[in-house]
């Protein structure tokens, strides 16, 4: 049986496991949108490209399925790209499918062409950098090629997103149906984990006899490949403290005695102060050591110290720093055959400090030198945090634009999951990713952003009130860009230039949007807040004031 092009493209869909997309539609995309009419995925109406796009990512992040985008040609597409940039760096399972003017009007300068024909913009080449797989499908011959091929990138144990741009006439012509027979689109048996090199695992264990003080930085590869248990396992029986990267928060629950917190230029510096003042041997599981989490690449962290570095990626091992041992293996493979050897020999667990007291004497010397990383201007801030872990003790999604807070005031646990902006760190990227989340979590579903973010994707509100879906936006107000102003007053004399600005009525807003509006400006209000909040099924929108002469005390460098 022959069916449109547009017909096989949502079966597509739909045989890899989309059961929701994200998208706008314009006129050349339209057929594949009366396709979407008579299918069971649900299609949703964004207010921007680039929301959906954030949305299809926040979905692929928060349920590891692949999360699909549709858009119309020109500046629906190129409006795509920094939400697709972001599911690039995020190594996120996202497809987006945008339409195109007609085969036999390229070159000829029809409304928003972007074949790249006849100097009209060059969609290919947009999306080159940012993609794993991009195609202009211009014939049908091949039809079944371009979807074998989308499928694998989607499916791949570092998956991608994938972007398919079909011409409106390509749309309409009629292919046989069992194309889709020929697709293995069956989710691949993963790849066998490296075997883990005996030799190396003795090493292991030999650097770990011969240190007084080790510690484990343990990255977002140790979430990704669900070591949490066996991390926590290891470093309980040997008694080894734990810093995580910002984006493996909760890779070890924060509240447990032997967490030091993340490791990064932006954090108090608990673990930073362990690393140099105690730490002889450093193991790095599934830590790429990126700017953050390196100190902006300080190679003298690693000084007097042996490292042990263990990553499922082979191209992260040793990519900015020599390890003594450098091992290419499933981090959950090498904890448990790690922690079961040193058990069968006897190594005995490590004398460590107090943790928590050693926190304290950290804050006590930064507050005593006036380099602590927040003064009382934050107190409101931290209040908030601390409301967070006391009333949802069941666990929260969190998506973070506002990074540095959450960093050091909340301790995630292993029922929460934290979702910071990493990516390409894009302004506005929590309510929409949240948004995406929320068509598939039920539960608590939070965004927290600053106030300039928050106007570059405010609009998208709507689509959670347009599609009933619950969600918390809290927004910290200071009416500027906060981290520009920091930089500005501390490396550019204070001479401030577009930083600050003059916010809407917040209350005012939400009263349009229909939602709840609560304002924080004082610690009784921030601690009853959620008693007045009902974050299980309502949109709500929290303003929490900042002065906006309060600066994190930290350098960025930048």
């Amino acid at each position: 049986m022959e069916i449109q092009v547009s017909q096989l493209i949502v079966r597509f869909l739909q045989q890899l496991g989309i059961d929701t997309i994200f998208g706008m539609p314009g006129a050349h995309i339209l057929p594949v949108y009366d396709a979407l009419y008579d299918s069971d995925i649900q299609s949703v109406l964004a207010k921007h490209e680039q929301g959906a796009a954030f949305m299809a990512g926040g979905l692929a992040r928060a349920t590891g399925n692949i999360g699909a985008c549709i858009t119309t040609t020109g500046p629906g597409a190129t409006n795509l790209i920094t939400g697709i940039a972001n599911a690039y760096v995020d190594k996120l399972p996202v497809i987006a499918i945008t339409g195109e003017v007609p085969t036999y009007a390229f070159g000829k300068g029809g409304l928003q062409e972007s074949s790249g024909e006849g100097g009209t913009v060059d969609q290919a080449a947009l999306f080159a950098g940012v993609t794993r797989y991009y195609k202009l499908i211009e014939r049908t011959d091949y039809l079944a090629s371009v979807l074998n091929e989308a499928a694998k990138h989607l499916r791949a144990e570092i998956p991608g997103p994938v972007v398919l741009s079909v011409p409106f006439n390509v749309q309409k012509e009629l292919v046989d149906e069992t194309i889709l027979d020929q697709l293995p689109i069956r989710v691949p048996a993963p790849a066998p984990a490296p075997k883990l090199p005996q030799s190396l695992l003795e090493e292991s264990i030999e650097l770990l006899k011969q240190a007084e003080s080790p510690l484990i930085v343990a990255g977002y590869g140790c979430i990704r490949s669900g070591a949490q248990p066996a991390l926590q396992q290891l470093c309980e029986r040997l008694n080894i403290p734990v810093t995580s990267s910002l984006k493996a928060k909760g890779a070890l629950d924060e509240h447990s005695a032997l967490s030091l917190g993340s490791l990064g230029v932006t954090s108090a510096g608990y673990a930073l102060q362990y690393l140099q003042e105690k730490t002889d041997l450093l193991i790095l599981l599934g830590a790429g050591f990126n700017e953050r989490t390196s100190y902006v690449w300080n190679q003298n962290l690693l000084n007097n110290k042996a490292v042990i570095q263990v990553d499922n990626n082979p191209h992260q091992l040793e990519k900015v720093f020599t390890a003594n041992v450098s091992i290419q293996a499933d981090l959950g493979d090498y904890l448990t055959a790690l922690e079961q050897a040193t058990r069968d020999q006897g190594l005995a667990p490590k004398t460590c400090v107090d943790i928590a007291a050693y926190k304290t004497d950290i804050e006590n010397r930064a507050k005593a030198e006036g380099s602590r990383i927040f003064d009382s201007k934050f107190d409101l801030v931290k209040c908030f945090y601390r409301q967070l872990e006391q009333h949802f003790t069941e666990g929260i999604d969190l998506f973070d634009d506002n990074i540095v807070f959450a960093q050091n005031f909340y301790r995630v646990r292993q029922c929460d999951r934290f979702f910071p902006n990493t990516g390409v760190s894009s302004l506005g990227h929590a309510i929409p990713a949240a948004i995406g989340a929320g068509f598939r979590i039920e539960r608590p579903v939070f965004a927290l952003i600053g106030d300039g973010g928050f106007q570059m994707c405010a609009m998208e509100i709507m689509t959670a009130v347009n599609y009933k879906i619950p969600l918390t936006v809290v927004v910290f107000n200071n009416q500027t860009m906060g981290l520009i102003r920091k930089n500005q007053q501390q490396q550019y004399e204070e001479r401030f230039i577009n930083c600050d600005f003059v916010n809407p009525d917040f209350a005012l807003l939400a009263k349009s949007f229909g939602i709840t509006h609560r304002k924080i400006d004082t610690i009784p209000q921030c601690e009853s807040l959620f008693e007045q909040l009902d974050v299980h099924h309502d949109i709500n929108l929290v303003e929490v004031m900042l002065d906006q002469d309060a600066y994190p005390n930290y350098s960025s460098r930048r």
